[in-house]
Formats: structure tokens, C-alpha cells, sequence
């Protein structure tokens, strides 16, 4: 057995691991960056409230037991102050105010929810 040899195998050997542990360097980098481009592409576009919204809160401490029916939204809410740090101020009916994280909030759209029993006509066919 040549020890000269052997020698020269091995720092081969480790030169070829090195070599190999900079590529996996490079590729994960690479990877690294699609990978920001993708989550940067797919980012939703930040919510902005103004004062007098009506808003529903999402409520994230959910207790199980509650029935898989009921609603994780709770509301509405009348905005007081939107601030820029993606927080924003909201008063409850009662008039008191708290202050929540802006992406636990969505606007709330009043719709057509009261109808006049005046507004309705009937048609009687059977007359």
C-alpha cells in the first residue's frame, strides 16, 4: 500500500466534497430567491380603513365547543383611527374602544337586510 497515494485520494476526495458543498450553497440560494420573488408576487395588497367603516372582527381564540355553524366574525365595528403600523382603533357599541391588528379586519357592506312589509305587493292569481 502506497501511503503517497493514499494521500493524494483523499484531499481528491475532500476537494470533490468541498466542491460539491458549494454548489449546494449556490442552489439553495437560488432557491431562497424564487422563493421570496413568489411569496413578494403573492402578497394580498394591504387593507386601508378610514375613519367611520363599519368593520367585522375575525376572532382567532375560536373555542371548539361552540358549534361548527357559528360565525368566526363578529360585528360590526365603527373605525375611529387607522394608523400606519396596520393597527387600528374601533369602538363597540357601548362606546368603548380597543384597538386590534388591521388583518383580523374586513369591511363590513351593509345590504338591503330591513324590508318594509309596505314594499311587498303580492300577486293573486287565484281571484
Amino acid at each position: 500500500m502506497d501511503l503517497e497515494k493514499a494521500g493524494e485520494n483523499r484531499l481528491v476526495q475532500l476537494n470533490e466534497l468541498d466542491e460539491l458543498r458549494l454548489d449546494v450553497y449556490e442552489n439553495s440560494s437560488l432557491y431562497n430567491e424564487k422563493t421570496k420573488c413568489w411569496h413578494d408576487a403573492h402578497l394580498r395588497e394591504r387593507k386601508e380603513f378610514e375613519p367611520g367603516q363599519k368593520v367585522l372582527l375575525y376572532n382567532s381564540r375560536f373555542k371548539f365547543s361552540s358549534g361548527k355553524l357559528r360565525s368566526r366574525w363578529s360585528g360590526p365595528f365603527v373605525v375611529k383611527q387607522a394608523f400606519p403600523a396596520d393597527h387600528v382603533e374601533l369602538i363597540r357599541r357601548d362606546g368603548e374602544c380597543f384597538k386590534v391588528n388591521g388583518y383580523r379586519l374586513k369591511l363590513y357592506y351593509e345590504g338591503l337586510n330591513e324590508i318594509k312589509k309596505e314594499d311587498l305587493t303580492f300577486d293573486s292569481k287565484d281571484t
